[in-house]
């Protein structure tokens, strides 16, 4: 066994874990417990791909069991039918283990090569999930109307005012004119 893993594995010995704790069972010195900091990011990180992979495993070999397989693992059955269906989305090769679930979870609605150059990007730039879901959301856009996303005005996006006089259009920021009021309620009214 290598040094690392001879660490690992009294680290495992010094710390005992429940479903809503973990604890060391002794003294632990820092590489002890460097160990048991990475098992326990690696067990977080895989939850969702492997109860995924294992619920594929079982629609596969005895049909659908989501209800017995929420009873099973305590989660609700829609938690359940997104994790697989990210799982199905992946094979097993194309996971990105620096990447969290959640970043696959972001692509997983795409075609396996936009999934791939998303991910990847996704690596090399350290992109965060809520960031990965701006870029991926922003190009959505941009392919439904390029000109539209160029000029701004896309969904979600404020439209243009034009002026009145002159019919430029008047940036958001220099919009000004009265502010709308909500209608007041009379005492009494329901």
């Amino acid at each position: 066994m290598s040094g690392v893993g001879v660490v690992a594995s009294r680290a495992q010995k010094l710390s005992t874990t429940t479903p809503v704790a973990w604890m060391p069972t002794g003294k632990m010195d820092l590489a002890e417990w460097t160990a048991a900091g990475r098992q326990l990011g690696a067990m977080g990180r895989c939850g969702p791909w492997r109860l995924g992979d294992w619920i594929r495993y079982g629609d596969l070999r005895f049909g659908q069991r989501y209800t017995q397989a929420a009873r099973i693992t305590g989660y609700d059955v829609q938690t359940l039918m997104n994790m697989v269906s990210v799982a199905s989305s992946f094979e097993i090769s194309r996971r990105r283990e620096n990447l969290s679930w959640s970043h696959h979870e972001t692509v997983a609605g795409l075609k396996p090569a936009e999934q791939d150059d998303w991910l990847e990007r996704a690596e090399k730039e350290r992109l965060s999930v809520a960031d990965l879901r701006i870029e991926v959301r922003a190009a959505h856009r941009a392919r439904i109307d390029p000109d539209e996303a160029a000029a701004g005005t896309h969904i979600g996006a404020a439209s243009p005012t034009v002026c009145p006089t002159c019919g430029s259009k008047v940036p958001p920021s220099r919009r000004s004119g009265p502010k709308q009021r909500r209608p007041r309620r009379r005492a009494g009214a329901s």
